[in-house]
């Protein structure tokens, strides 16, 4: 009876999680604004802050503090982040850097570079009292620094793609400069997390996963392509079952992220590597495509940013120095990634007005902050406020790139040699064999 209990709890759960985050996760998508910003909030408002504060007894009912209850949603959020990697690097369009290589290198380096030494600044700085384990201060530093510095893909590809300047040159170099920001920013999370592991800097253990996490990529990337890609084709021209190519597809992803784990970094960049090589692979069809998306983005993604939300601590920006804090964050994130970004387009060739227009354009953080805050917190190395404080600013920065990228582009004029080229793709596009 108990343990019939206990599962219709967990199903409630689900239930009311995906139906607040997809209500609010609809009106903010209609007023231009993420979806994934209205799950998070819907985990906010389902939290022990506002409906915990409003109706305690519905809340201890719907959300009990019971360790095996919170396992259940713990263990789908989890699974969560995996699947979400996945979809990540399945969307992952290396043919991007084809045409915006120079500037978006540049672009992506300087723009991490700069905010992601503001991070583990502000990290050095912090008082101990807000630090979970003061004797891990360099881990929750190289977290902070790392929440600044990544652009979320996922956010930014949404919205250069609905204003419509996903073919514009400087649409192109946001795009390929937050792809390589994403690929840089879960290689530095896996090597952070080889350090929170240990516990302290050790020099063969982190060499051991620097080396391991090097060596692993070159793989991937060379003998392991070929693999998945044979693989995919087998399990496509051999299995007769229904979706059993989607089910070697969740195989492959689960094996490369065991792959990391057991080399001493994060599953999560093996489930990263995976999706950009299933992503490459011919036989990724949208049959096959479609149904493991609809997944994702119908049950996985929405609990898991709603169960973000649930974690959520209002109460600690409602103390000055945690208020300072979020606000800290939130003005060194936004500089610091504006100012690399921009120095690193002017470095890459580009005008002032492209250069101001990439600036805004990668200043969005989102996804991957959450799930890389939701990381430190479950390694003791975040404490709840400090988790509490970099959702904060996620939120905060996906919110106001949108107008912001908006702004920037219509101020700035379409050159000659960009014109040819919109006319000359458009023109291609409708030929015979792109049709066939």
């Amino acid at each position: 009876m108990v343990h019939s209990a206990s599962v219709a709890v967990f199903i409630a759960q689900i239930v009311v999680l995906l139906t607040v985050g997809r209500l609010i996760g609809e009106l903010l998508q209609r007023v231009g604004q993420p979806s994934v910003t209205g799950q998070i909030l819907a985990g906010v408002l389902l939290g022990p802050s506002i409906l915990g504060a409003l109706a305690p007894g519905l809340w201890h009912s719907l959300f009990p503090a019971a360790p095996e209850q919170k396992a259940m949603l713990d263990g789908v959020s989890q699974l969560g982040i995996l699947l979400l990697l996945l979809m990540t690097g399945m969307e992952t369009d290396l043919a991007v850097f084809r045409t915006a290589r120079r500037p978006a290198v540049y672009v992506s380096v300087c723009g991490i570079v700069v905010p992601f030494a503001c991070g583990c600044a502000l990290g050095a700085l912090l008082p101990a009292s807000m630090l979970p384990t003061p004797g891990h201060r360099l881990v929750s530093a190289l977290f902070l620094g790392t929440a600044l510095s990544i652009s979320s893909v996922k956010i930014v590809a949404l919205v250069i793609r609905d204003l419509g300047f996903l073919r514009r040159t400087v649409g192109q170099v946001i795009l390929a400069s937050s792809i390589l920001d994403d690929t840089i920013g879960w290689v530095i999370v896996s090597i952070t997390l080889g350090l929170a592991l240990y516990g302290t800097v050790d020099a063969a253990a982190l060499t051991r996963t620097v080396v391991g996490t090097a060596l692993f990529l070159v793989l991937s990337f060379t003998v392991g392509r070929r693999i998945v890609f044979r693989l995919v084709r087998w399990s496509n021209d051999a299995l007769t079952s229904e979706m059993a190519t989607v089910t070697t597809i969740l195989i492959i992803a689960g094996l490369m992220a065991l792959v990391t784990n057991a080399l001493g970094v994060h599953f999560v960049l093996g489930a990263f590597v995976a999706g950009i090589l299933l992503g490459q692979s011919p036989l990724l069809i949208k049959r096959v495509d479609a149904p493991l998306r609809g997944l994702i983005v119908a049950l996985f993604m929405p609990v898991f940013f709603a169960v973000a939300g649930l974690s959520i601590n209002l109460g600690a920006l409602t103390q000055p120095r945690f208020l300072w804090l979020t606000l800290a964050l939130i003005v060194l994130a936004s500089v610091g990634k504006f100012v690399g970004a921009f120095v690193g387009g002017r470095a890459g060739g580009l005008t002032y007005a492209e250069s101001f227009a990439v600036g805004c354009g990668v200043n969005a953080r989102g996804s991957t902050e959450v799930i890389v805050a939701s990381i430190g917190l479950q390694l003791k190395v975040l404490s709840l406020d400090l988790f509490t404080a970099i959702v904060a600013m996620a939120v905060v920065t996906t919110v106001a790139m949108p107008p912001m990228l908006r702004w920037a582009f219509r101020r700035l004029p379409m050159g000659r040699e960009e014109q040819v080229r919109l006319e000359r793709e458009e023109f291609e596009s409708r030929a015979f064999l792109p049709q066939l």
